[in-house]
């Protein structure tokens, strides 16, 4: 039987699809994580006690779960597994770098590869330190893999988290009355829902009296830090058909997306749209600003629209064109679906990352 230590967060849902998927494939799955969590089927190693109290420290003190490094190479070196895979390139990637185990693979997903190297000399040598310890990297989009290339000249390849087409997709939900315009993210400000927010206010301030005597209305799945600063801002702009719908949970993800019309992801930073995938398989037009990895997942004009960060006006614009044509709408809905079939399918993707790994392991 093959073997895969990730070092992973394991409570984060792509790190269960990463397990779940090899884990039905036959694969022995151990995750060694900072953050606990519970995988069904596989061994989760819990080493979050020695980070939860170092969390809003500054970046020598964060280093504080490097006293776990003895006990995890130990680890490691007991379960013997045929690859050891970091997912995230700073704090897993630095754990791993420091094993002294082979074939070691690294996947890079986003902040740490756009946010931590910028935030100083040190982590920039760290991210350039753990890629020279990896045999392979990897990457969830295109323009992540040309980020990650800044920092090493080894070869990244790109390789899709993917979408459940069984658990996304079209289904029958209970619909207001109302032309719904929707986003389910968390409330982090590189996420630009006040953006939303002001494009949605200027749409209030145009159709007064609705769209073809639908109300028009605003909702915001997710939790965040900045839950009270959207808050905020609504009542500012004075805005009554705002909801606040909290944490999504998995489960429900889908169903949400199914109750609206148009899902809006206005994005400051993003290395891929996930999210936008996701509403694209249920036959939901996805509107994305043009950064990051977020273009690669749409087509703009056939399955969504792209447009550009920190412009309400052209979120405004975009929501309008689809909520005033219909057949559209309804266009890009099905386009999407075929289009993430096509490019995103999870057991597609992960059967490429499988050729990956025996690939690997076969040298």
């Amino acid at each position: 039987m093959k073997t895969i230590v990730y070092l992973a967060d394991g409570s984060n849902p792509h790190t269960k699809k990463w397990c779940d998927f090899f884990k039905n494939r036959g694969y022995e799955i151990h995750v060694i994580s900072l953050n606990g969590g519970e995988i069904d089927g596989v061994k989760v190693y819990d080493f979050s006690s020695n980070v939860e109290k170092l969390k809003n420290e500054n970046i020598f003190k964060k280093v504080g779960y490097m006293r776990s490094i003895k006990e995890i190479k130990t680890l490691v070196h007991q379960i013997k597994p045929d690859i050891l895979h970091a997912q995230y390139a700073s704090s897993y990637g630095l754990i791993g770098s420091l094993l002294g185990y082979h074939p070691y693979v690294i996947s890079v997903w986003g902040t740490d590869i756009y946010d931590f190297p910028n935030n100083g000399f040190i982590q920039k040598n760290i991210i350039k330190h753990n890629f020279r310890k990896a045999d392979y990297i990897f990457s969830n989009s295109r323009d992540m893999a040309k980020e990650a290339n800044k920092y090493t000249d080894k070869h990244v390849d790109v390789t899709f988290f993917g979408v459940d087409m069984d658990r996304f997709r079209p289904i029958e939900v209970e619909k207001e009355d109302a032309f719904v315009i929707g986003i389910i993210k968390s409330l982090e400000k590189k996420y630009g829902i006040e953006y939303l927010l002001r494009a949605f206010k200027m749409i209030k301030d145009e159709y007064k009296d609705g769209y073809n005597g639908k109300n028009i209305v605003l909702k915001i799945g997710g939790s965040g830090s900045q839950m009270d600063n959207l808050k905020s801002l609504t009542k500012e702009l004075e805005l009554s058909d705002v909801e606040f719908l909290g944490r999504v949970s998995p489960e429900n993800v889908a169903k949400t997306f199914n109750s609206f019309d148009v899902t809006v992801f206005p994005s400051l930073r993003e290395g891929f749209g996930v999210a936008a995938i996701e509403s694209e398989a249920c036959e939901v037009p996805v509107i994305v600003t043009n950064v990051g990895g977020h273009p690669e997942s749409l087509s703009d004009g056939e399955t969504g629209i792209i447009v550009e960060p920190k412009e309400p006006e052209q979120i405004k614009k975009a929501i309008v064109k689809l909520m005033e044509d219909e057949k559209l709408r309804l266009k890009m809905g099905k386009n999407g679906r075929k289009f993430v079939r096509k490019h995103y399918e999870v057991n597609s993707n992960f059967s490429d990352i499988e050729k990956i790994y025996d690939s690997i392991i076969s040298k």
